[in-house]
């Protein structure tokens, strides 16, 4: 069974003074003990690479260019990179209505329909109750969730 990484999981494995550091890391590490197919998607990396170049002082991580490509690039050649398909973007309509999503759950729902078009059924987040809407479509998976199984 595949996993999609949300982008929370990320940005806390590239910092390693976060709090869930380790909990990432120790989570990845037991999906890859069970051979799990690890994916990630373009907006993970769009996301990323937003978070890592915005300034500390607006809760960025104050990154250059240059470090964040290289970030990327690593990321890139640990995990299994998907790429967006024009089907994306019916699905993710479908979602939107069907779920009435509002406001910034567009971007998590962007990332379900990522996961529908690719037969994902599995994401790895911190941020379990932002996907539950979506129980039916897909399962999310807490890190310690991911340890524990």
């Amino acid at each position: 069974m595949a996993y999609l990484l949300d982008t929370n999981i990320l940005l806390r494995i590239i910092s390693p003074n976060d709090p869930m550091h380790q909990e990432a890391v120790t989570a990845i590490d037991a999906l890859n003990a069970r051979r799990a197919p690890i994916i990630i998607a373009p907006q993970n990396l769009i996301e990323l690479w937003n978070v890592c170049t915005r300034p500390v002082d607006r809760n960025g991580f104050g990154f250059t260019p240059e470090i964040t490509k290289a970030e990327v690039d690593r990321l890139k050649r640990l995990f299994i990179l998907l790429t967006d398909t024009e089907s994306i973007f019916p699905e993710w309509e479908r979602l939107v209505s069907t779920y009435e999503v509002k406001g910034t759950k567009v971007h998590d729902t962007r990332l379900v329909a990522f996961m529908i078009v690719h037969q994902l059924s599995h994401i790895l987040t911190f941020n379990v109750k932002d996907f539950r809407r979506f129980n039916e479509e897909i399962t999310p998976v807490h890190p310690t969730q991911a340890i524990e199984s």
